[in-house]
């Protein structure tokens, strides 16, 4: 391992310290915390949005592209609207303490799994300054600590939305340096080499910058590095269903990582679906890029094979003509990063297909894909979505921040007593979890 910084390892071991403090705290205490912070991001909020107006100015100077500068912008609306998300988290059920397992191994010998905090969390993402807000709340009610690395884009946004966030820990007594924040860019590496103090990274940015991060730490990964979504449109769809989803999935936030970047048409409905979706999608300035069939029936680009696996985060949409549903998810299965993909049809059976063979966080019928949210979910917020294989999978809220210990009680138990010639049995009886 290289040799660190000395600051930004005392810092880490402060964290872990701090981390270790609040995990031990009662649920009503680390509730009393989240709602400090709230009330301290709302008092704060005029200082927040005149930074991030500084951020944004300097963005717009350096030439930020669209759907980077989309993600730091915060308005009122959307600040107050995360600060709801911060006052939702603490409402939810404490993951913390939860009695998993509880067995009688032998008499007087009691095991348990119970759930704890994972410990410290290294959050790096490009711009995104109301992630840092939700990540705050979500390691807090977990008992985790928390060391954000914000883009150089974010800096002035977070160092508002920090200072915010440490009032609000102190106005309770929780020590300030659970949260912490870095500003250098030389930093990122550091923390990735952080592996004796930090226990988990969340990277949320560009497909680039998620992949340099996992290549580039010892420390496990939470997170995802495309957001390829898919909607296929079925010959048994509702037609004005499927054009209300369409419109929402590609128009209401064209830089998340939810939103659609690839339409399949199921061949039958093409010719009356095509051109309608099309009209609207184009009068909203959405480019298309077609293949040869769909290029036929509307005028419109002519798709390369880079468009079937490129997530634009733009006002841009891939469009295919498939025969049958499992064309369409043989190409969600061969194109799509597992993030989230949707059907759109009326036959019970077809969406079941779908929904049990494409693999993916999250299928959907029947709605958009904008849905794939940890906040839409009921989750109060979320720390990243994953698209791996392992949980948590999805948008991670509380239950993706904590991990589980065994606690074995006995009374002088030796394991000699259950070997040998005359061994004793186990009764391995499960007792009720109050």
């Amino acid at each position: 391992m290289q040799t660190l910084d000395l600051s930004l390892t005392d810092l880490a071991q402060q964290t872990r310290q701090a981390a270790r403090r609040l995990a031990v705290l009662p649920t009503a205490k680390r509730n009393d915390a989240i709602a400090a912070v709230a009330s301290a991001l709302e008092a704060a909020s005029e200082d927040i949005l005149a930074a991030n107006a500084k951020d944004c100015q300097q963005a717009a100077a350096d030439g930020l592209p669209k759907p980077i500068y989309n993600r730091l912008k915060l308005d009122n609306t959307k600040l107050q609207n995360t600060i709801v998300g911060v006052r939702d988290v603490g409402k939810l059920a404490d993951p913390v303490g939860d009695i998993q397992i509880k067995r009688e191994l032998d008499t007087g010998l009691i095991l348990q799994r119970i759930s704890c905090p994972i410990g410290v969390l290294g959050i790096v993402f490009e711009a995104r300054p109301d992630a840092a807000i939700q990540i705050a709340s979500l390691a807090i009610k977990s008992g985790n600590g928390a060391i954000l690395k914000p883009g150089k884009e974010a800096i002035e946004s977070c160092r508002a939305i920090v200072d915010a966030i440490h009032n609000g820990l102190e106005n309770v007594g929780i020590d300030r340096e659970a949260i912490q924040l870095l500003t250098t860019r030389e930093q990122i590496q550091q923390l990735l080499a952080l592996d004796e103090y930090v226990d988990l990274i969340v990277p949320r940015g560009s497909n680039a910058f998620v992949r340099y991060v996992q290549d580039n730490t010892r420390i496990p990964v939470l997170g995802h590095a495309d957001g390829i979504c898919h909607i296929y449109v079925d010959e048994a769809a509702d037609i004005d269903k499927a054009i209300a989803i369409v419109l929402d999935a590609k128009l209401g936030y064209p830089s998340a990582c939810n939103a659609v970047e690839t339409l399949l048409v199921h061949n039958p409905i093409a010719p009356g679906f095509l051109p309608k979706i099309a009209a609207e999608l184009q009068a909203k300035n959405v480019e298309l890029r077609g293949d040869d069939r769909a290029c036929k029936l509307v005028k419109m680009n002519r798709a390369t094979e880079e468009d079937w696996s490129t997530e634009y985060t733009d006002l841009i949409l891939s469009i295919k003509i498939v025969d049958s549903a499992d064309e369409a998810i043989d190409r969600i299965n061969t194109y799509g990063s597992g993030h989230t993909d949707a059907i759109v049809t009326e036959n019970a059976a077809t969406a079941e297909t779908f929904m049990s063979q494409v693999d993916a966080a999250g299928v959907f019928h029947n709605c958009s894909t904008r849905f794939s949210d940890g906040f839409r979910y009921g989750f109060g917020a979320e720390v990243g979505i994953s698209t791996q294989k392992m949980p948590p999978r999805g948008p991670v809220g509380l239950e993706g921040l904590v991990t589980y210990k065994y606690r074995l009680v006995g009374n002088g138990h030796v394991v000699a007593t259950y070997s040998g010639k005359n061994a004793k049995p186990f009764s391995h009886r499960d007792l009720p979890v109050n």
